[in-house]
C-alpha cells in the first residue's frame, strides 16, 4: 500500500510496511509533490538520464575489455538522484560501490568513476570541495565510517548531515548493526539509506532476514525507520530531505539518525562478473521495468508542461556528449602498470606480500607487462 507524503511527523510515524509515494507508475500524482522549482525538477530528470546513459556505456566498455569489473545501476536512478539532490552543499555522501549517479549529483566527475573501475589509483582522488567518501567495495564496511564521521562532525559543533548508502545484503553484516547502534546511542547526524534492490548478488531479500521490512530494524536501535518507493524520485527526495533536516536539527526531541529503506530493483547484473539469468526469471525483471523511474518522472514533467519533445532531445544530446567526453578523458590517461597494485595497501609491505611482489617483478622482468596481462 502506498500513501501520500505528508508532514515530517507523518513520514516518520507511518507503519514500516507503508512505503511513501508521490508518483504512481504512470507518473500520476498520488502524494504531495516536494517544493522544487521547475528547473530543479528538470535537473533531477537530466541527472537520471545521464546516470542511465553512463551506465550503459560503462557496461559496454567492460564487455569490450576497456574497463574492469563494473557494478551497473540501471533501475536505481530514482533512489540515487532523488536522495543525493536532498543534500545541502556541505553535507557528506558515504557510498558503497554502485552510487555512480548519486556521486555525479554531488560533483564527482564521471571521469573519476571511470578511472576507478579502470584500475587507476587516481580514481580514488576526490576533487577538493566534493564531499564524497571513497568507494567501499567490502559489504557494509562504510556504515561505521559514516557514523564515526558524523559523530566527529557533531563533536566539532558542525551542522552537517552524512548520507550513507548500502544494499539490502549489508543489513546481514555486523558492521551495519554496530554502526546503526552507535548512531542511535550517540544521536549522530546520519541518514542510513538502504537500497533494497531485492537481491544481494544471487541471494533474495527473503533469505536475508525474517523481518517483515528492513526499515523496522531501526526500532531496535531507537531511531526512526521509513520505507519509500525507491523508483519514485520525488518520494525519495521528500523522505531523504525530511531525514536530513532531522539529522541537522539539534532541538528535535526525536533521535537524529534515520534508516530509510528504498524499495527498488536493479535491472542488470550485480556486477559485470555476474549472470543474473541463473537466479532471476525474465517475468520478474519485466514487471519491475514497468516501474522504471525515468519514464515515470518524464510523464509527470510532460503533464506539467515542464518537458516537451524538444527539451528531451536537447537533454539526450547533452548527456551523450558529456559521457563521450568523460570516456575520452579517462582513456587518455596512461594505463596503470600492474605493479601499482602493490603500492597503496601498506606503508611497508608485509613479508608474504613482499615475496609475492618479488615473484611478480621477476616474471615481469623476464616476460614484460604485456605477457603478465595476457597471463
Amino acid at each position: 500500500m502506498y500513501e501520500e507524503v505528508g508532514s515530517t511527523v507523518s513520514v516518520f510515524d507511518r507503519a514500516y510496511d507503508d512505503p511513501v509515494r508521490v508518483l504512481d507508475e504512470g507518473g500520476e500524482v498520488v502524494g504531495d509533490v516536494p517544493d522544487l522549482d521547475d528547473e530543479a525538477l528538470v535537473e533531477m530528470y537530466r541527472d537520471m538520464r545521464l546516470a542511465r546513459h553512463f551506465d550503459g556505456r560503462a557496461v559496454s566498455l567492460q564487455r569490450q575489455g576497456r574497463m574492469g569489473t563494473y557494478p551497473p545501476l540501471s533501475g536505481q536512478e530514482g533512489a540515487q538522484i532523488g536522495s543525493a539532490t536532498a543534500l545541502d552543499e556541505d553535507d557528506w555522501m558515504v557510498p558503497s560501490y554502485r552510487e555512480h549517479g548519486a556521486a555525479l549529483v554531488r560533483g564527482l566527475p564521471l571521469k573519476q568513476t571511470l578511472l576507478y573501475w579502470m584500475g587507476h589509483e587516481a580514481g580514488n582522488a576526490t576533487p577538493e570541495g566534493v564531499n564524497v567518501f571513497p568507494v567501499a567495495v567490502p559489504i557494509a564496511s562504510q556504515v561505521p565510517h559514516a557514523t564515526g564521521a558524523a559523530w566527529a562532525s557533531k563533536l566539532r559543533g558542525e551542522n552537517d548531515a552524512f548520507l550513507c548508502y548500502f544494499g539490502d545484503g549489508a543489513t546481514s553484516e555486523g558492521d551495519f548493526h554496530e554502526g546503526v547502534n552507535f548512531a542511535g546511542v550517540f544521536d549522530t547526524p546520519t541518514v542510513f539509506f538502504c537500497n533494497n534492490n531485492q537481491w544481494a548478488i544471487s541471494v533474495p531479500r527473503e533469505r536475508q532476514t525474517r523481518s517483515a521490512t528492513l526499515a523496522q530494524k531501526a526500532e531496535a536501535y531507537g531511531i526512526d525507520g521509513v520505507q519509500v518507493d525507491g523508483m519514485d524520485p520525488l518520494a525519495v527526495y521528500s523522505v531523504t530531505k525530511a531525514a536530513v533536516e532531522k539529522a541537522r536539527d539539534p532541538e528535535t526531541d526525536r533521535p537524529r539518525p534515520t534508516l530509510i529503506e528504498a524499495i527498488q530493483y536493479r535491472f542488470g547484473a550485480h556486477t559485470t562478473a555476474d549472470d543474473p539469468t541463473v537466479y532471476r526469471d525474465d517475468d520478474e525483471v519485466e514487471s519491475w521495468k514497468r516501474k522504471d523511474p525515468i519514464p515515470r518522472l518524464e510523464r509527470y514533467l510532460r503533464s506539467e508542461g515542464v518537458l516537451d519533445d524538444e527539451r528531451v532531445a536537447e537533454i539526450e544530446t547533452a548527456v551523450e556528449t558529456r559521457v563521450a567526453e568523460a570516456i575520452e578523458a579517462a582513456e587518455s590517461e596512461v594505463r596503470p602498470k600492474p605493479q601499482e597494485m602493490f603500492e597503496h595497501a601498506y606503508a611497508e609491505l608485509p613479508p608474504e606480500l613482499e615475496r609475492q611482489y618479488e615473484e611478480f617483478a621477476a616474471f615481469r622482468e623476464a616476460h614484460g607487462d604485456e605477457a603478465f596481462l595476457e597471463e
